[in-house]
This record gives C-alpha cells, sequence and structure tokens, in this order.
C-alpha cells in the first residue's frame, strides 16, 4: 500500500516537473513508465534492486542502440554516434538529477548538492538544499 502511494506521489511530481521544464508528455507516457516500474517492483523482490536495476540500464542501453541504428541514415551512422551518445548520456544525467532531487526531498533524504540547482532558482524551485538555503535566510529578514 505505501509503495502505490509513493508511487502516485512520484507520478504527480514527474508530471508537475514535465510542464515546468516546458514538456508536455502525453498520459500514455506516465502509462508506460508506471508499467514498466511495476515490472521491475516486482523483478526486484525476486532477483533484488541491484539486479534489476543493471538489467534496466542493459535493456535501456540496448533497446536505445535499436532505435538510433533504425532511426539513422546508415551512411550517417558512424557520424550521428557520439551526438547521440553524447545527447543519451546528458538526458539520463538529467533525469537521475532530478529524480533525486525529487526523491531525496520527499523521503527527506539530503542528497547533496543537485547539477540542477541553478536551474531550479531561477524557476523558483526549492527543494533540498536550496530549501535549506532560503529557510535561514527568510528567517532572518
Amino acid at each position: 500500500m505505501a509503495e502505490a502511494q509513493e508511487q502516485q506521489t512520484q507520478n504527480s511530481a514527474e508530471q508537475q516537473a514535465a510542464t515546468q521544464n516546458g514538456q508536455q508528455f502525453p498520459p500514455q507516457f506516465f502509462d508506460c513508465v508506471n508499467e514498466y516500474l511495476e515490472l521491475t517492483n516486482k523483478q526486484s523482490q525476486q532477483y533484488g534492486e541491484k539486479n534489476i536495476s543493471l538489467a534496466a540500464l542493459f535493456a535501456a542501453a540496448r533497446f536505445n542502440a535499436h532505435v538510433f541504428l533504425a532511426s539513422v541514415k546508415p551512411i550517417a551512422a558512424a557520424e550521428e554516434r557520439a551526438p547521440f551518445l553524447d545527447y543519451m548520456s546528458t538526458m539520463y544525467r538529467r533525469m537521475l538529477n532530478e529524480h533525486l532531487d525529487g526523491m531525496g526531498e520527499e523521503r527527506g533524504i539530503d542528497v547533496g548538492d543537485s547539477e540542477l540547482a541553478d536551474e531550479y532558482k531561477a524557476a523558483g524551485v526549492q527543494v533540498g538544499r536550496l530549501k535549506q538555503a532560503e529557510a535561514p535566510a527568510a528567517a532572518n529578514e
């Protein structure tokens, strides 16, 4: 039950984050994410979280390599490889930062300084250490 409630909270946070970043995802995007997370949660109970985390990364890399090769012109694949790797690595790092920040905030865990702190500050979003830094400043006013 607690896991379902956490999932619902995470879904709301993801939908809000998607809107805050100027990206609009259709509802079926989050349906796919939730379906995938249900499967990984089930598998984690049987095989352990670390094993399934590695399996999920492996599967994502394999699928994204397939998507890249299916969408790029064969003559351009070698030239497009490095930009594709940079794009995917940057996107994953950003998503991981967003989830660490959001989940750390929800669970009351200090996850350290966010690589997205400047973006959060510019958008008026206060999470983690940004929120903690603002609290003493507001108290002194």
